[in-house]
């Protein structure tokens, strides 16, 4: 299936671009503003309209409320990572086997909708991708560049990577098993987890204060891209769940 195939390859090229460019923090800080302008544009013009649109729509606030809550209990897990709160010098104080779970369970719960998703490149597969690569090119990063460490990882680097390429796919296989009823649910929390990722990233202060004028323009390209992508998908009638 080719919704598989992409989420193994958007996991797969980002580790591969860490292990190699991983030393460029710099460009792991870009790719994580441009994928948090795409995500949030995504997540406002494509999930949540989904979302309250469907008959549910009126009562999901509360598991959008969720997925944010979600999202800040797992970053306990992975001291941030996903949104880019990796620095060399405090490597050690992220155990790996957290880091697996709480990657794990993240991109396990974005994987559930992708089963009811009716085209097979839809916003919010393209939206966990984009989401991917950064993510995975930080693992890349933090997995293989670890020569100057006096001790080795409990378990083989390429186990969680292929964990977390193989989460999401996972969860899609689960979500089969779920009433298509409850798509909006699932995408509610999703869209929170979302939110609070794509907000941490844009929003946070920057040294001084200082406007980041890069840091805008990737936001505007990532937004305008996903955008974009907008106007040339179909969408369905409002009123109607996927």
């Amino acid at each position: 299936m080719i919704t598989v195939v992409l989420l193994i390859l958007s996991v797969i090229t980002g580790v591969f671009l860490g292990k190699h460019f991983g030393k460029k923090e710099k460009l792991a800080k870009n790719l994580l503003v441009l994928s948090a302008g795409f995500l949030i544009t995504i997540c406002l013009n494509e999930v949540f309209p989904q979302v309250y649109t469907s008959e549910a729509g009126s009562s999901l606030g509360i598991f959008v409320i969720a997925g944010v809550l979600l999202q800040m209990i797992l970053e306990a897990l992975t001291k941030g990572f996903e949104h880019g709160h990796f620095h060399h010098h405090s490597e050690h104080n992220i155990l790996p086997v957290a880091l697996m779970v709480g990657l794990f369970i993240h991109a396990f719960i974005e994987g559930i909708p992708l089963a009811n998703e009716e085209h097979q490149l839809s916003p919010y597969l393209l939206g966990i991708l984009f989401h991917n690569l950064p993510i995975s090119f930080i693992l890349g990063a933090f997995l293989f560049n670890r020569k100057n460490e006096s001790k080795t990882l409990p378990y083989p680097s390429i186990l969680i990577v292929a964990l977390f390429a193989l989460a999401s796919p996972m969860g899609m296989l689960l979500g089969n098993y779920f009433n298509p009823n409850l798509q909006p649910y699932f995408l509610a929390i999703v869209g929170g987890i979302f939110l609070h990722i794509s907000s941490v990233i844009i929003f946070e202060s920057n040294k001084n204060h200082n406007i980041d004028w890069m840091k805008i323009g990737l936001v505007i390209v990532g937004v305008s891209l996903a955008l974009i992508m907008h106007l040339f998908h179909h969408h369905p009638a409002a009123g109607h769940s996927h």
